[in-house]
């Protein structure tokens, strides 16, 4: 790869990685070709960007990017390949779900809405963050219960005053 060709990798990397507030890096060699595609089929449907990268690269990339990345780039060694996404667990439930039936993909490390997430451990809490829209409609709900419980508490004081006055007629 020419001094050109790096240079046009890492604007293109730096680019995807200001474009988003979530990416995971899992190694996935060790995967046959079938997995592979397996796998790009699923986050293609779940709406992941899989994309297999030069660790180099990206270290660079993340380096020159407004975003605070931390520690991941020292877990940049072996076979590194990115999912970048909208929805905060979506491939952490990717790769849980390719995990039952193999050890692969492990994950290295993740970046979620700035925070910092290292290590193959971290996978089972990643799969169950709540989404953006799981946590609004939580609060939407939460908000509302309130007003409900009060509407339906005036609707039976009424109605039982309604009885009340047809009882006495």
């Amino acid at each position: 790869m020419t001094r050109e060709e790096k240079s046009i990798a890492i604007e293109n990397l730096t680019a995807q990685l200001a474009g988003t507030n979530i990416v995971y890096i899992a190694d996935i060699s060790g995967l046959n070709a079938d997995t592979t595609s397996k796998l790009r089929r699923a986050c293609f449907k779940a709406g992941i960007k899989l994309e297999v990268v030069k660790n180099t690269l990206l270290a660079k990339a993340m380096e020159v990017s407004e975003n605070e990345y931390g520690d991941l780039p020292t877990i940049l060694t072996g076979n590194s390949a990115i999912f970048i996404a909208e929805v905060a667990n979506a491939p952490g439930k990717i790769i849980k779900d390719f995990r039952k039936k193999s050890h692969l993909p492990l994950l290295k490390g993740a970046y979620v809405n700035s925070e910092i997430y290292i290590g193959d451990d971290q996978l089972d809490m990643l799969s169950t963050i709540k989404s953006k829209e799981e946590l609004l409609g939580e609060l939407i709900g939460l908000l509302q219960s309130p007003a409900q419980r009060i509407i339906a508490a005036l609707q039976n004081k009424f109605a039982g005053q309604e009885q009340e006055e047809t009882e006495e007629a």
